[in-house]
């Protein structure tokens, strides 16, 4: 399979230099280790097929890292954002979707786990988290089951500007679900949907968002629609209704409310699909230097390096790169409860910056390595097709983020124009 020649103790970003804890290196090396020896090597036949990578979960699962932000006092590893987001940029560096689906995965943890511990709760509502929680993580740790994240409905609900259209009715012992969820990425493989829903009053209100995790065989679950898409195919991102889908009390991932709260409170919740973009990112330019040396493998060993042209790209690239793996970087630092505006203002241009240079990233690879990196054989082309997806995905898309950039930078909270 032709693909990438990284040397294996070459991480994308260098523990010294960085400054990165025992706890990121590790875990960064052992995803970088799963990448080069398992994911890298199937990742064109879960594009190609635009089916979902099972194979790579269940190594996930056998090492550990479907708990990885699962806290340790319920036996998983007990990683935050920060660590968390360092540890899929190195997946995504070797498979796009891969990354990208383990995100949905993990926010299912970190939502449940370090950021919830982050939140008010009174003292029955933090017993019952407690409580339900662990069920959740059991499953992980103990089956391997895998948690999908259905956020999208076609709405404006996703962008956080309207109730979720999803809604849960009170009834004996639990509730029942209705409604609709799009892009619903690891719709059919995935063992539980966390679901975001709305509790269904007279007046709707994103006060009142719940979040449960329905088994993907409950009664009423029905999946719908083709999934043929430009990139990221591997996500296998259908449609899934709900109709009439009973949950007991305990499928709370979070008490009633308290996903609101975590959106006010801990806005950089919603960065954490820029670490598969930033591991594309690495990985285009990775390809174009490799390339160039005549390393990569399934084409000729031809060298390319001397034309001053390819050698002033791939200097836009490094410069590109640099600047990028930056601002994410402190982004990164920045991720905690009740961050300042300007935190909050650089989360937006980290996001914006990731997802837009991934692509353009990959375009500059392609330009500059010419007609053969277009050949399927080869990663770069589907490097450039899952790159173009990351501007488009909710809450915080590129042209969210431009706006929501532009106003808060002119105007302080609750400030009007007369």
């Amino acid at each position: 399979m032709a693909g990438n020649k990284i040397e294996p103790d070459k991480p994308m970003f260098d523990p010294d230099s960085w400054g990165l804890t025992k706890q990121q290196t590790d875990l960064t090396a052992l995803a970088r280790k799963l990448g080069q020896e398992k994911f890298a090597g199937r990742a064109e036949k879960w594009d190609r097929e635009a089916i979902f990578p099972m194979a790579n979960y269940k190594d996930l699962h056998k090492s550990g890292l479907l708990g990885i932000c699962i806290p340790k006092k319920y036996k998983g590893l007990g990683a935050d954002q920060k660590t968390y987001a360092l540890t899929a940029a190195e997946i995504g560096r070797y498979c796009g979707a891969t990354a990208l689906t383990w995100n949905m995965h993990v926010a299912s943890c970190l939502w449940t786990g370090s950021l919830a511990d982050d939140l008010p709760m009174s003292r029955e509502q933090r017993k019952n988290h407690n409580r339900r929680r662990g069920i959740h993580y059991e499953r992980i740790l103990k089956k391997g089951a895998i948690y999908a994240q259905p956020f999208s409905e076609g709405g404006a609900a996703a962008a956080g500007f309207r109730p979720f259209g999803t809604l849960a009715t009170k009834v004996e012992g639990g509730w029942l679900i209705n409604g609709k969820k799009i892009f619903a990425s690891l719709a059919g493989s995935a063992d539980y949907y966390g679901v975001l829903c709305t509790e269904d009053k007279e007046i709707l209100s994103r006060k009142d968002t719940m979040y449960f995790g329905i088994p993907a065989n409950a009664t009423g679950i029905t999946i719908e629609g083709d999934w043929d898409p430009l990139g990221m195919r591997g996500t296998v991102s259908r449609n899934l209704i709900f109709e009439n889908v009973f949950v007991p009390e305990d499928a709370a991932l979070m008490p009633k409310g308290i996903y609101f709260e975590a959106v006010v409170r801990w806005p950089h919740m919603f960065t954490s699909l820029t670490p598969s973009y930033m591991g594309i990112a690495q990985a285009a330019y990775d390809f174009t230097v490799n390339y160039l040396r005549g390393e990569v493998e399934g084409t000729p060993p031809v060298k390319r390096r001397m034309y001053p042209t390819k050698q002033h790209a791939v200097a836009e690239m490094r410069i590109m790169l640099e600047q990028t793996k930056a601002v994410w970087f402190q982004m990164l630092n920045d991720a905690k409860p009740n961050p300042s505006k300007d935190e909050v203002l650089r989360a937006y241009v980290a996001q914006y910056t990731v997802m837009e240079n991934s692509n353009e990233l990959a375009q500059l690879a392609i330009r500059t390595c010419g007609g053969q990196s277009i050949l399927k054989s080869l990663p770069l082309e589907r490097l450039y097709r899952d790159s173009r997806c990351g501007g488009l995905m909710l809450p915080w898309t590129s042209e969210l983020c431009i706006d929501k950039l532009g106003r808060e930078c002119l105007y302080e909270r609750g400030e009007e124009d007369d």
